[in-house]
C-alpha cells in the first residue's frame, strides 16, 4: 500500500475498520443476542428437534461467524480492487 497517497491510505483504513466493526456487531448480535440473552424466547421454537436457542448457542454463533469470514474477504478483495492494492499472483 506504499503507493497510496495518505489521504487514500486514511480513507482505505477508515473502511476496513467500519467493516470489521459492522461485522463484529453482527457476530455479537447473533452470538450473544440469539445464544444468550434471547435464547428463551428463542427456545419456545424448535427447528429439527432442536430449541432454536440452543441451536444458535451451540451452532448458529460459529456458522455466523465463518459466513461472516467469507463475506469479509469478497468485501475486503473488492475494497483492494477499489483502492488498487489487491494482491499480485
Amino acid at each position: 500500500m506504499s503507493h497510496l497517497s495518505e489521504a487514500s491510505a486514511r480513507e482505505y483504513w477508515r473502511r476496513n475498520k467500519a467493516l470489521m466493526f459492522k461485522l463484529g456487531l453482527i457476530w455479537f448480535a447473533v452470538s450473544f443476542g440469539c445464544g444468550v440473552l434471547l435464547v428463551d424466547v428463542l427456545n419456545q421454537i424448535h427447528v429439527g428437534g432442536y430449541k432454536l436457542g440452543f441451536w444458535f448457542a451451540q451452532q448458529g454463533s460459529i456458522y455466523t461467524f465463518i459466513a461472516l469470514i467469507f463475506y469479509y474477504s469478497h468485501a475486503m478483495h473488492k475494497l483492494d480492487k477499489e483502492f488498487n492494492v489487491e494482491e499480485r499472483d
